[in-house]
């Protein structure tokens, strides 16, 4: 075991690494943010900062078949964000060294 793995001991263990690191996490609603962690709580609400939003808008029109409607991308960027944790599907860091898996209340999150 190395260092880097030392120190877990539960799932939540995984997400403290990544405070004051900048995250991915993954939202329903075909929502994306990615910011720097600040807090988390057992509910997995998150508080981020330097946060910028990608929502993925798509355009089906009216009797048209899956897969030939259009996806537009609209973006944001706000200082500070609170996120409730029941709308968190997946967050993950950027650790070159490795990745791990933590499973929240059944919803598969990769750190």
């Amino acid at each position: 075991m190395d260092s880097a793995t030392s120190g877990i001991q539960e799932p939540f263990d995984l997400i403290r690494l990544s405070l004051s690191e900048r995250v991915f996490v993954k939202l329903r609603g075909d929502r994306e943010l990615t910011g720097i962690l600040h807090a988390y709580d057992g509910h997995m609400n998150l508080i981020l900062s330097d946060v910028e939003e990608t929502i993925m808008i798509v355009d089906l029109p009216e009797g048209a078949a899956e897969g030939q409607g259009t996806v537009n991308v609209a973006k944001r960027k706000m200082d500070m964000l609170f996120v409730r944790g029941d709308g968190v599907i997946l967050e993950n860091h950027d650790n070159r060294r490795s990745h791990h898996l933590l499973e929240h209340n059944g919803v598969a999150a990769h750190l």
